[in-house]
């Protein structure tokens, strides 16, 4: 195979949606067409613990006990982490520049026409900024909430304080470009794979 083809990168198509949107179980039926999936936070949660200068880091910001015996709170850092906006910006700045260099590394052994990378804060870290094309998963924040107390225990209070740290929909679709997609996860699954479907054809031909 000629080397220019062997080669080329695969399209980078950042997959993103507030909380409880649904944008995990859209990955979800992208894999089940052969799509490499990159999950962020998935990325963030190991390498808080398997990167030692990332746990250092985290370690020196949020003080003692974060880690015991190497061992990672996480309880504790998520009440210091969203206690407010400065907080969650400070973990994000060092979680971030870690996950992104973890996905240029598997990007890079990718051969298949376009990826995707799959991040709650794809826009707030700045991330869309990379990518060829944005998936925006979208639901109404009632059938969110609902959805994240259901399948985490979270308190209506706690889900909404995670809510808070992210854009809203509006801003993110702010951001979109004509190539861009929208889904609107505020129905069946049925619905969701026709989309999913219907995206996977748009973005092979991108």
């Amino acid at each position: 195979m000629p080397c220019y083809l062997r080669c080329m990168k695969a399209k980078h198509i950042g997959l993103t949606g507030s909380i409880g949107a649904g944008k995990s179980t859209a990955a979800e039926y992208f894999k089940q067409l052969d799509v490499p999936v990159y999950h962020a936070d998935d990325a963030a949660k190991r390498l808080m613990v398997e990167d030692q200068e990332l746990m250092d880091a985290i370690e020196l910001a949020f003080g003692p006990g974060i880690y015991v015996d190497g061992v990672l709170q996480k309880s504790a850092l998520a009440d210091k982490a969203f206690a407010d906006k400065s907080s969650t910006e400070a973990i994000n700045a060092l979680v971030h520049p870690a996950v992104h260099k973890d996905f240029v590394q598997w990007h890079e052994a990718q051969d298949h026409p376009y990826i995707l990378r799959e991040a709650a804060i794809l826009f707030e870290a700045g991330s869309y900024n990379t990518c060829d094309a944005i998936i925006l998963v979208e639901a109404p924040q009632t059938i969110r909430l609902q959805r994240v107390m259901g399948r985490t225990g979270l308190t209506q209070k706690q889900v909404e304080q995670r809510m808070a740290r992210q854009w809203s929909d509006a801003k993110k679709r702010s951001m979109l470009s004509g190539k861009d997609l929208i889904m609107d996860n505020s129905g069946d699954e049925k619905t969701l794979v026709q989309m999913v479907a219907m995206a996977n054809d748009y973005l092979l031909k991108l």
